[in-house]
């Protein structure tokens, strides 16, 4: 794992649009060659959100995609119209718009020495996992270790990079559309022992694998995973966030989340990934009249039902919560 705060100036040099909501962004360094990358790396960018006075710069992740060539970096971005605003402000970008990058980072990187590979992609989840289909067909090749890649989408014209997955992975690719299923449970029981499973995609789908997968007893550890965003049980929504402790009543707007709110009141907080996934954020839940919306993968299923945590850089309440941060002024 590299996690770097260098942030160097990086220019739009190439647009395509995938699919009707996701947009292909070719990003080439100002001052020096794109760093090579490994399977599952993904770059930050400043994106600037707001507008007039109230403009201010925000860190976004987007995975890298595909064989890195020296030259240029490439992402993909999804159109969330009902989103926080970064997905829409990277749509605006034009050919020759300049922004900051960092260099290549990596949570979610590829084992190259299992016995087997199961993948699995939801929707724009395909993203990181382009190069691990690329590298891993190759392992496939070289080896005979058995891959099997499963991607879905809502719709077919939703599918970016089918054709491409295709021709690397032929008979090795099973596409589901719609209302079509993917049977995880014999998915999984049919991997070889010792076998793992690379995901990317919506939060309840990726609950669903990590059901399916400890149902079979497959070791955890196997079990490799990361999401791109935060999607919940309920539509964002407005609601309301005390914290006793610290005197804050607040609203949370629907575009905004708990921690982004916080450290806008002025509450220091804990945090890295902002993704839901390293649980550095984790506060404690004092009471909650209304639902809860865990739209995290770092918490067990036994923990949310519990409802005695929460993951503030992504979920969320529908109602009235309370909680209790770690920080203390003295």
């Amino acid at each position: 794992m590299k996690i770097s705060n260098l942030w160097v100036p990086a220019t739009v040099t190439a647009l395509r649009d995938l699919t009707p909501t996701v947009r292909e962004i070719e990003l080439t360094p100002v001052d020096s060659p794109a760093q090579v990358h490994a399977p599952g790396a993904h770059l930050q960018m400043q994106v600037l959100l707001g507008q007039g006075a109230g403009v201010k710069a925000e860190s976004r992740s987007y995975s890298l995609i595909g064989e890195p060539d020296g030259r240029a970096y490439r992402i993909a971005v999804k159109r969330l119209d009902e989103g926080r605003g970064g997905s829409l402000a990277m749509w605006r970008l034009a050919v020759g718009d300049r922004l900051q990058v960092s260099e290549p980072q990596n949570f979610f990187p590829l084992d190259a020495s299992a016995p087997g590979y199961l993948v699995i992609a939801g929707g724009i989840g395909i993203t990181p996992l382009v190069l691990m289909a690329q590298r891993l067909q190759a392992i496939a090749a070289k080896t005979g270790v058995p891959l099997r890649m499963l991607y879905g989408a809502r719709s077919v014209d939703e599918l970016a990079y089918l054709p491409l997955l295709r021709e690397i992975l032929g008979d090795a690719l099973a596409v589901f559309v719609g209302a079509a299923a993917m049977d995880f449970d014999s998915e999984i029981v049919a991997m070889p022992p010792g076998a793992q499973l690379y995901t990317c995609g919506p939060v309840p789908m990726l609950e669903a694998i990590k059901h399916a997968w400890h149902a079979a007893g497959r070791p955890l550890a196997d079990l490799r995973f990361e999401t791109f965003g935060s999607s919940g049980r309920y539509p964002a929504q407005s609601f309301q966030l005390k914290l006793p402790r610290h005197g804050l009543d607040i609203t949370i707007p629907a575009h905004s989340s708990v921690l982004d709110a916080l450290e806008a009141a002025g509450l220091p907080c804990l945090s890295n990934c902002r993704r839901g996934e390293c649980g550095l954020c984790v506060m404690d839940i004092v009471a909650v009249d209304g639902e809860i919306d865990h739209r995290d993968v770092f918490l067990s299923y036994p923990e949310k039902q519990a409802q005695q945590r929460l993951c503030v850089c992504v979920s969320r309440a529908v109602g009235c919560l309370t909680l209790d941060s770690a920080y203390r002024p003295d």
